[in-house]
C-alpha cells in the first residue's frame, strides 16, 4: 500500500488557527460506514448518535506547557527548549533550537532566573539531556514560564492555555492534546451520562512523533513512534461490562483507539495495564474492540488518516475528506470533528 494513496489537496485557509469560541459549536461530519451516508451537524448533536449502554472512552492526558524560551548565560543568545521526556526529578530529554548553540556544558536561563538548564549530553538523534536547577515545584515553575507546544501548522499565539486542554484532562505528560476530546464541554458530558451512556477514561501521553511526516513511500515500511498508556481496573470493568451487555465502545480520538486496540485481547476484552505502544493501524487491520470513532480531520498522508481509513473503507474516508474540503470544514487540532459508526 502506498502512502500517496492517502493524499488529498487541502487549502491552507482550512487549517484552523484558533479554537471555536464554544467547544461544542464546532461542526460534526457524521459518516455511516454501512450505507455510506454523510450528514452535517454540530458537535453538540453527537448525543443524538449515542445510545444508552454505549461506552464513550476518553483520553484524560494533560498537555505539559513544554515549550521554554531562554537565553544563554553570558551571551544572552536566545534558545528554545521543548521538553520531550522526563528522566528523573531534574533531568529531561529536550529538543533545542538552534541546536548548534546548545553545546555540552552550556547553561541557559529562563524567566528571571527561576529556572536554569545545564546541557549534560547530546543523544544520537540530536536531542539534549539537560539538568534543570530550580527552587520549589518544577510543575508550578513550568506552568508559569512554559508555553503550549502547539503543532507547527498553528502559527497564531494561543491566548488561553486551557483551550489546548480537554475539560477532563488530569494526567500530566503529553506533548500534544488528544484533539478529538477538545469538543466536549462539562455540560455535554453530563447530558451524555444522563442518557445512560457510560464514560470511561484511559491515558495515552501523546508524543511529538504524532506530527512527524511519514517519509516511507510504502505504508508498511513506516516505523511508528512509541507512546505511554495506562488503563486502570475500574475503566476495564466499565468497558468490559458495556461490551458484554451489547453496548458500543466509542473511542474519542485516535489516541483512545490506539490504547484500546493495544490492550484488548482477541475476544475484545481489556484488563488493567500500562506500558508503551507502537501499534500502527492502517487498512487491513482487524479491530478487536472499537465499534465507533470520534476524530478530527487529519493531515494528508499521516498515520492518523491511515488509522481512520482502516476503521472505515479507505475510499469512503477519502471521499468524506473531499466533501469536508468542499464544505469548508476546519482541519487539524483546532478544527471540526467526524463521527464514524
Amino acid at each position: 500500500m502506498k502512502v500517496k494513496d492517502f493524499y488529498f489537496d487541502l487549502p491552507k485557509e482550512l487549517i484552523a488557527q484558533h479554537p471555536m469560541e464554544k467547544r461544542d459549536e464546532s461542526r460534526l461530519m457524521v459518516v455511516n460506514k454501512t450505507n455510506k451516508e454523510i450528514e452535517h451537524k454540530h458537535f453538540k448533536n453527537i448525543i443524538e448518535y449515542l445510545n444508552p449502554g454505549d461506552c464513550l472512552v476518553l483520553n484524560d492526558t494533560r498537555v505539559l506547557p513544554a515549550r521554554l524560551l531562554g537565553v544563554k548565560e553570558g551571551t544572552g543568545g536566545k534558545m528554545e527548549f521543548l521538553l520531550l521526556k522526563r528522566i528523573d526529578i531534574n533531568h529531561w530529554e529536550t529538543l533545542v533550537k538552534p541546536g548548534k548553540k546548545a553545546k555540552i556544558g552550556t547553561t541557559f536561563i529562563f524567566g528571571n532566573g527561576e529556572l536554569k538548564a545545564d546541557v549534560i549530553s547530546v543523544s544520537e538523534g540530536g536531542s539534549r539531556i539537560v539538568k534543570f536547577d530550580f527552587d520549589g515545584i518544577f510543575e508550578e515553575i513550568l506552568d508559569k514560564l512554559g508555553e503550549m507546544p502547539l503543532p507547527p501548522y498553528i502559527t497564531e499565539k494561543l491566548q488561553d492555555k486551557e483551550r489546548y486542554q480537554t475539560v477532563f484532562s488530569r494526567e500530566v505528560g503529553s506533548a500534544a492534546a488528544p484533539t478529538a476530546g477538545l469538543h466536549f464541554t462539562e455540560d455535554l458530558l453530563e447530558q451524555i451520562k444522563d442518557k445512560g451512556v457510560k464514560i470511561a477514561f484511559v491515558t495515552l501521553h501523546v508524543g511529538l512523533g504524532t506530527f512527524r511526516p511519514v517519509k516511507a513511500e510504502i505504508v508498511e515500511e513506516h516505523e511508528m513512534h512509541s507512546e505511554h498508556y495506562m488503563l486502570n481496573k475500574e475503566t476495564a470493568r466499565v468497558i468490559n461490562e458495556a461490551k458484554l451487555n451489547g453496548g458500543r465502545i466509542i473511542a474519542v480520538g485516535t489516541t483512545s483507539n490506539r490504547t484500546l486496540e493495544s490492550i484488548a485481547d482477541e475476544d475484545g476484552k481489556v484488563c488493567e495495564k500500562s506500558g508503551w505502544t507502537d501499534i500502527f493501524i492502517y487498512p487491513g487491520y482487524k479491530f478487536k474492540i472499537v465499534d465507533a470513532l470520534i476524530t478530527n480531520f487529519h493531515l494528508p498522508e499521516s498515520t492518523l488518516i491511515m488509522l481512520v481509513s482502516a476503521f472505515a473503507d479507505r475510499n469512503l474516508v477519502m471521499s468524506a475528506y473531499e466533501t469536508a474540503v468542499k464544505e469548508k470544514y476546519r482541519f487539524f487540532s483546532f478544527g471540526d470533528a467526524m463521527f464514524l459508526y
